[in-house]
C-alpha cells in the first residue's frame, strides 16, 4: 500500500498548489485581484462540481479510463492557461479554469476506493487495518497542503507564475498516468450490482455530506482567521507557518490514529471527535500572541485527520454498492464548498469583529456538525446513543 499511497501523493500534491497557483498567475497577468478571485472562484465550482461525475464515472467505468482522460485534459487546460497573453480576454481565462477545474483528476477518491482491496484479508483483522490505512491517508494528505502553496508561489518567484502554474499541470498529468497505470488502479474493477443508485441516495452518505459541509466551514473560517491573527499582532509573516503548524497537527493526529487503529468505530465516537474539534478550534480566539497561536493550532489540528479517518472508514458501511468513488468524491466537494463559505462569511466577520470572532464561528460550526451527526445518528453505523463510548 505504501507505494501506492506515495504515488497518490505526488498526483494529488497539484491540486494544493493549483488554486493559490491561478490566483497569483491571473493577478500578475491582467494587475488585479478582482479578475484573479474570478479565475480562482471558477476552478473552484467546477472541480466541486466535477469532482463527483468523475467519481460516478470511474464507478461505472473503471479507473484507467477515466482518470487519464481526465488528467489530458486538465494538463492541456492549465499549459493553455500558462500560456495565454497578458492581454487575453478574461473570458478565455475563466473558461480554461472551469475546464481544469470539471477535469482535475479524483485520485484521492480513486485511492481511497481502492483500500478495501489492499488491506490485509483476515476478518478479525480488516476492520482495524482498514481504519489504520483511512488514518494514515488522512495524515500523509496534510503533507501536500503544507508543501502545495509554498513550492508553487517559490516556483512563480523564481522563473515565472506561467512557469510555475505549467509546471504544476504536467506534475499532474504524469503522476496521474503513472497512478492509472498502477496494477492495483488497472485491475479495479467496478462493483457488479443489479441496479447502481447515487451516492447521495443513501441516508448515511448524506449525513457524512452533511457533517463535512460543516467541518468545511471550521477549515474556511480558521484560514481567514489565522491570516487576520497575524496582521493583527503586527507579524503578517506568520501566517504561512502558523498555517503549516495546523497542518502539521493534523499529521500528527492523524499518525497517533493509525498507530491506534483508526479513528472513531461508531457514530457515538464520530460526535466526540466533532466536539473535540469545535474545542480545540473554538479556543483560538483565546490566543493573544503568535507563540500562543501556534501552540493552540497545532493542537487543534491534531483532530482533523482522525475526523476524516472515520468518516473515510464509514463510507464503505453507508455508500450504496458501486458508488464507493462518487461518495467519497462528494465528501471532498462538500469540504471544499464549506471552506468556501467559511471564508466568505468569517471574512465579513473579521472585518467587523476581529479574528477572535471567525474563530469562535470555526467552533459553531464544528458544532453544528456534532449536532447533525448526534440528530441522524441512526443512519450511522453504531448509531448515536444518549450515552455510548466511542
Amino acid at each position: 500500500m505504501k507505494p501506492l499511497l506515495a504515488l497518490s501523493l505526488i498526483a494529488r500534491l497539484p491540486v494544493a498548489m493549483l488554486s493559490i497557483g491561478l490566483l497569483v498567475h491571473t493577478e500578475h497577468a491582467t494587475g488585479t485581484y478582482a479578475a484573479a478571485g474570478l479565475v480562482a472562484g471558477a476552478f473552484a465550482l467546477a472541480q466541486g462540481s466535477g469532482g463527483p461525475l468523475l467519481g460516478r464515472l470511474v464507478d461505472r467505468r473503471g479507473q484507467t479510463t477515466v482518470l487519464v482522460a481526465a488528467a489530458l485534459a486538465a494538463g492541456v487546460a492549465l499549459a493553455a492557461t500558462a500560456a495565454l497573453p497578458s492581454d487575453a480576454p478574461l473570458g478565455a481565462r475563466i473558461a480554461l479554469a472551469i475546464l481544469a477545474g470539471a477535469t482535475m483528476p479524483p485520485v484521492g477518491a480513486a485511492f481511497r476506493a481502492l483500500l478495501p482491496g489492499l488491506v490485509t484479508p483476515h476478518a478479525d483483522r480488516r476492520d482495524a487495518a482498514l481504519r489504520s490505512a483511512y488514518a494514515t491517508d488522512a495524515a500523509a494528505v496534510e503533507l501536500t497542503w503544507v508543501a502545495g502553496p509554498p513550492v508553487v508561489l517559490a516556483l512563480g518567484a523564481a522563473v515565472s507564475t506561467g512557469a510555475a502554474l505549467a509546471a504544476a499541470g504536467a506534475l499532474l498529468t504524469f503522476s496521474t498516468l503513472v497512478f492509472a497505470s498502477s496494477p492495483a488502479s488497472r485491475h479495479w474493477r467496478p462493483e457488479r450490482v443489479e441496479r447502481r443508485h447515487g451516492a447521495l441516495r443513501a441516508p448515511g452518505m448524506r449525513t457524512l455530506a452533511a457533517v463535512l459541509l460543516a467541518v468545511g466551514l471550521v477549515f474556511g473560517a480558521v484560514e481567514v482567521a489565522v491570516t487576520a491573527s497575524a496582521d493583527a499582532f503586527g507579524t503578517a509573516g506568520a501566517a504561512g507557518p502558523l498555517l503549516g503548524l495546523w497542518g502539521i497537527g493534523s499529521l500528527i493526529g492523524g499518525l497517533v490514529a493509525a498507530k491506534l487503529g483508526g479513528g472513531a468505530r461508531t457514530g457515538a465516537g464520530l460526535v466526540v471527535l466533532l466536539a473535540a474539534l469545535g474545542v480545540t478550534h473554538g479556543a483560538l480566539a483565546l490566543a493573544a500572541n503568535p507563540v500562543m497561536l501556534g501552540a493552540l493550532v497545532t493542537v487543534a489540528g491534531a483532530t482533523i485527520a482522525p475526523t476524516f479517518a472515520t468518516v473515510y472508514t464509514m463510507v464503505d458501511a453507508v455508500a450504496p454498492k458501486g458508488a464507493a468513488t462518487e461518495a467519497f468524491a462528494w465528501l471532498a466537494t462538500t469540504t471544499a464548498v464549506g471552506a468556501s463559505g467559511g471564508a466568505a462569511v468569517s471574512g465579513a466577520l473579521t472585518d467587523f469583529a476581529g479574528a477572535p470572532a471567525a474563530f469562535v464561528v470555526a467552533g459553531a460550526a464544528a458544532a453544528v456538525a456534532a449536532l447533525v451527526a448526534v440528530t441522524r445518528g441512526r443512519t450511522l453505523p453504531g448509531g448515536v446513543p444518549a450515552v455510548a463510548p466511542a
